[in-house]
């Protein structure tokens, strides 16, 4: 038997900064003595029993690769947690390799598989996670980006800007979808940065899977009327495409050819979401006879190997040079955070959501500031507007209806005040009382 050696491994999809945390880990971990063994494409070869597909991560090899958008060492989403002999076969596969400390770089499904790795190994793998998706959904405090989804927000507006420029040059409307499969994170960072029209994130209908077509379709259409009661026949819109996942049965049934993914996700990249909401919105205007020209945009990969922009390559090589030096020093079975300056291990056990027993995600809170900020800018239909007579009958107007019917056709998309309940109440009253 060898020396133990130290390996990294990339799970989930890719994102800005993997290369920056690859070469900080190398780095200090070669600093102290350590092989460092990349493994190449996630845990596609390993839970198969190869373990040829490896790559030695030498200062030399990857002391310039921070610059770099991509994973050095490739990455997939092949899920050895299906199967428990598959999670197996990767426990060996580690052990074959002389390899006794894995650090994991990936999202909540990558962070799942490295809790059951480390659980399965019992004590023979040491495990540290580094928090890494452009879709800024893992459960860090204080708001803390997850690493890539600030470069990913910051090409994000880029793109949106011109489309923009080009939708009010040509008279027309973008349906643009952003990644986030779970959170609207990244639609509305990208929607409200830019000021785009409207953002449609799922949180908005609460987490249940009702959201349905037609309302979709309604709240857009709504918007584009009301702007163009505003003399503006152009708009962009940006929607998350986890709205999919969250869509009613009904609809979901209506959506032919659904594919999963290793980790049973809907393939929603392959479902043109876009397309669909613009053909739905194209023939709900042409009920009120209005022509809208409506392009569908998607946003995803174009940002997620871009290179990392300088906030989340310092931070990334923080977070790299950090998960090296914690399981270097006897740390194991935690996610490693950047909390105000230090570095803060998050334990495996203390990150699982009860109910579903996988990795806590974190959601786009839509009682805070920062959303109802980016509600209060977007151009869409509000309880104001129902509130307005003068205002109501312009839309009315241009949609070619009575004030009744389109209160009939579009009051419904309005947002209902969320009830309070007791113990909110009681805080609230605790509150005023200070």
């Amino acid at each position: 038997m060898g020396p133990k050696k130290l390996g990294i491994v990339v799970g989930g999809g890719p994102a800005p900064g993997i290369n920056s945390v690859i070469g900080a880990a190398a780095i200090r971990a070669a600093l102290s003595g350590n092989e460092v063994i990349g493994i190449r494409d996630g845990f596609k070869w390993i839970m198969r029993g190869d373990i040829s597909h490896i790559k030695e991560l030498t200062i030399k090899e990857v002391s310039r690769i921070h610059f770099r958008g991509g994973s050095h060492i490739g990455i997939a989403r092949d899920n050895p947690t299906k199967n428990p002999k598959d999670l197996e076969v990767a426990v060996t596969s580690l052990l074959r390799l002389n390899i006794d400390r894995l650090i994991t770089i990936g999202g909540d499904d990558t962070a799942f598989t490295a809790m059951q790795l480390e659980k399965k190994a019992a004590g023979r793998i040491r495990v540290v996670h580094v928090p890494k998706t452009i879709d800024n959904d893992l459960d860090l405090p204080h708001g803390i980006s997850t690493f890539g989804y600030q470069t990913a927000r910051h090409i994000g507006v880029d793109i949106v800007k011109n489309l923009m420029v080009d939708a009010r040059t040509t008279s027309r409307w973008y349906f643009v979808v952003a990644m986030g499969r779970k959170a609207g994170h990244l639609a509305l960072g990208i929607g409200k940065a830019a000021g785009v029209t409207l953002s449609l994130i799922s949180e908005e209908f609460g987490m249940d899977n009702s959201i349905s077509l037609q309302k979709i379709t309604d709240i857009l259409v709504g918007a584009i009327i009301k702007r163009l009661s505003y003399g503006r026949p152009d708009g962009v819109a940006l929607l998350a495409e986890g709205l999919v996942e969250h869509l009613s049965s009904d609809d979901l049934q209506g959506l032919v050819d659904i594919e999963k993914d290793a980790h049973g996700n809907i393939r929603i990249a392959e479902i043109s979401f876009g397309e669909i909401l613009k053909a739905k919105v194209q023939k709900r205007l042409a009920d009120f006879g209005i022509k809208t020209t409506i392009v569908a945009k998607n946003i995803g990969y174009e940002v997620r190997c871009a290179d990392p922009i300088p906030f989340d390559m310092e931070y990334t090589r923080d977070l790299g040079y950090s998960a090296a030096d914690y399981i270097i020093n006897g740390g194991n079975a935690a996610m490693i955070s950047i909390q105000e300056g230090k570095m803060i291990p998050m334990f495996f056990k203390d990150i699982v959501d009860k109910k579903t027993g996988k990795t806590a995600i974190r959601m786009v809170d839509i009682e805070a500031t920062n959303f109802k900020i980016a509600r209060k800018y977007m151009l869409r239909l509000n309880a104001e507007d129902f509130d307005d007579p003068h205002e109501l009958s312009k839309y009315a107007a241009t949609a070619g209806v009575s004030l009744e019917k389109f209160k009939k056709e579009f009051a419904y998309v309005i947002p209902q005040p969320q009830s309070v309940s007791n113990e909110d109440a009681a805080a609230v009253k605790k509150t005023a009382k200070k």
